[in-house]
């Protein structure tokens, strides 16, 4: 758990109902706005700048943390699609 004073307690909580009860519309959004072609092709550039991108072996650990931050935010949003796409059949 982290301090509350650091800034970061909020990574410790969890979704209200609410959220949880507005995730299925997220998802189906998610994978509605990148079933398009240019849905598709915003994802890939996405992939291109952050999952397959190689850092070198002089990379500061800040421009890694970075980079792995970027990845997370695609990884979710690839979650957020696939999910998004169960059940259905014209996304």
């Amino acid at each position: 758990m982290s301090d509350p004073q650091s800034g970061w307690h909020w990574l410790d909580e969890t979704p209200d109902a609410a959220d949880a009860q507005l995730q299925p519309q997220i998802e189906k959004s998610f994978a509605r706005c990148f079933a398009t072609a240019d849905g598709r092709r915003a994802l890939d550039h996405l992939r291109a700048m952050t999952t397959e991108r190689i850092m070198g072996p002089d990379a500061s650990a800040a421009a890694l943390r970075h980079l792995e931050g970027q990845r997370h935010l695609v990884a979710t949003i690839t979650g957020l699609i696939a999910r998004g796409r169960v059940g259905t059949e014209t996304i």
